[in-house]
C-alpha cells in the first residue's frame, strides 16, 4: 500500500439500508468460503461425528434423545441458513442477525430456544487478531453454531467429546453451550497475555531510548486491539447474567454455577483490558516525552556550538575590519597570537560547560 494511500473503510450497513426486516443479507467480506456442515451427536455411552452433504441431513437429529452439536461454516450461504432456521422454527430476525457480521454481542430468549451472538478472537501466526462472529442457538437437546469461515477455538471442546474427558458427555446441551462460550472466553485470556507482552516490550524500547518511527504505529495498533476486544467482551456480562437467570428450563440450575465461573473470567479480562488501556495511553505520553527529550538534546548541542563560536566570531570580526591604525595588524606574530587566544577561549568554554554538566 502506498505511504499516503488511505485505507478503505468497510460499509456493511449500506447493504441493509431499505431492506425488509428479517431479510437475510450477508454483510461480511468472506464471499468465497465453502459451505461446511459438521455434526456431533453424543451421549454418555457413545458419540457420532461427521460432515454432512446438505442441511437436510441435520434435521433427523432435532428430536433425538442424544445431544447434538450442528456447526455451519459459511454465512454467505443464506439459503441454507434459512432452510435450517425454518426447520428449527427460528425467528426471521434471528436469521437476519446470524448473517449480519456487524452484530453486537447479545442474547435473545425465546420459549423454545436461546439465541446468542459472540465475537470469537484469536491471534494468527503473525500475531494479528482474527475476529469472527459466532452465533449459537440452544434448544432442548441441541446446539446450533454458525461461523463465517473455517477455523475456530473449539478444538478443545471437540477433543473432550471424542475422548469423553470431563463431564461434557454426561451433561446436556446447556453444558455444551457453556463449554463453547468458555472456550471463546479462554482465548480472550491468550490475547490479553500476548498484548501484555507487547506492551512490556514497547516499554523496554522506550526506556532504553529505542524510539523508532514504527513505535508510534505499534502503540496505535495496540489501542485499536484493546478497543476491539473491549467491544467484544463488555456485553458478555449481560449475556452471562441472563443465562444465569434464565427461566425457560433450557439451562439446568447446576449448569448456572459454571456460567458464574465464566462471568468471573469476563470480569477479570475486562479489568485487565482497562489496565492495559491506561498503560497504552501512558506509552503514548512516554513516547511523546522521549521525542521531546531527544529534540531538547539536539537543541542543547546546537546551542552549545553556537555559544562557543560567538566569542570566536567576535575576535575574527574585530580583526577582519582592516582599519589602518590597528597595531596588531602590523605585528609579526599577531596572526599566531589571535589563533592562540581563540583556542584558549574554545578550550576554556568546553571545560566550563563540562563542569556545569552541560556536555
Amino acid at each position: 500500500m502506498p505511504k499516503n494511500a488511505k485505507k478503505k473503510r468497510t460499509q456493511n450497513y449500506k447493504k441493509q439500508i431499505g431492506q425488509v426486516p428479517g431479510a437475510l443479507i450477508y454483510t461480511g467480506a468472506k464471499e468465497g468460503n465453502k459451505l461446511h456442515l459438521h455434526v456431533f451427536d453424543y451421549n454418555n455411552e457413545d458419540y457420532k461425528e461427521g460432515d454432512l452433504d446438505s442441511v437436510e441431513e441435520a434435521f433427523r437429529f432435532k428430536d433425538s434423545e442424544t445431544v447434538t452439536w450442528f456447526n455451519l461454516n459459511g454465512l454467505n450461504f443464506v439459503n441454507e441458513i434459512e432452510t435450517i432456521g425454518n426447520h428449527y422454527k427460528l425467528h426471521p430476525l434471528i436469521l437476519e442477525d446470524i448473517v449480519n457480521t456487524s452484530q453486537r454481542p447479545k442474547i435473545d430468549t425465546y420459549q423454545d430456544y436461546i439465541f446468542i451472538v459472540l465475537k470469537m478472537m484469536y491471534y494468527d501466526d503473525s500475531e494479528k487478531i482474527i475476529s469472527e462472529q459466532v452465533s449459537l442457538v440452544l434448544g432442548k437437546n441441541y446446539v446450533l453454531t454458525f461461523q463465517e469461515a473455517e477455523g475456530d477455538v473449539f478444538n478443545s471442546v471437540r477433543q473432550r467429546i471424542k475422548t469423553k474427558k470431563g463431564r461434557i458427555r454426561s451433561e446436556g446441551a446447556d453444558y455444551l453451550l457453556y463449554a463453547l462460550i468458555d472456550a471463546i472466553v479462554d482465548h480472550y485470556y491468550a490475547i490479553i497475555e500476548t498484548m501484555g507482552n507487547k506492551i512490556e516490550d514497547l516499554e523496554d524500547d522506550l526506556f532504553t531510548g529505542l524510539t523508532q518511527e514504527e513505535i508510534a504505529q505499534q502503540i496505535q495498533n495496540l489501542k485499536r486491539e484493546v478497543l476491539k476486544i473491549r467491544r467484544a467482551i463488555f456485553p458478555l456480562r449481560e449475556i452471562i447474567n441472563r443465562l444465569e437467570k434464565n427461566e425457560n428450563g433450557l439451562i439446568k440450575e447446576k449448569t448456572t454455577h459454571f456460567f458464574r465461573d465464566v462471568y468471573d473470567h469476563v470480569i477479570q479480562v475486562t479489568e485487565t483490558l482497562d489496565i492495559y488501556r491506561e498503560m497504552i495511553w501512558s506509552l503514548m505520553d512516554m513516547y511523546m516525552t522521549t521525542i521531546s527529550n531527544k529534540m531538547n538534546e539536539v537543541m542543547k548541542v546546537l546551542t552549545i556550538i553556537a555559544t562557543i563560536f560567538i566569542p570566536l566570531t567576535f575576535i575574527a570580526g574585530i580583526y577582519g575590519m582592516n582599519f589602518a591604525n590597528m597595531p596588531e595588524l602590523q605585528y609579526k606574530y599577531g596572526y599566531y597570537i589571535v589563533w592562540i587566544v581563540m583556542i584558549v577561549v574554545l578550550v576554556g568554554m568546553l571545560v566550563y560547560f563540562k563542569r556545569k554538566k552541560w556536555l
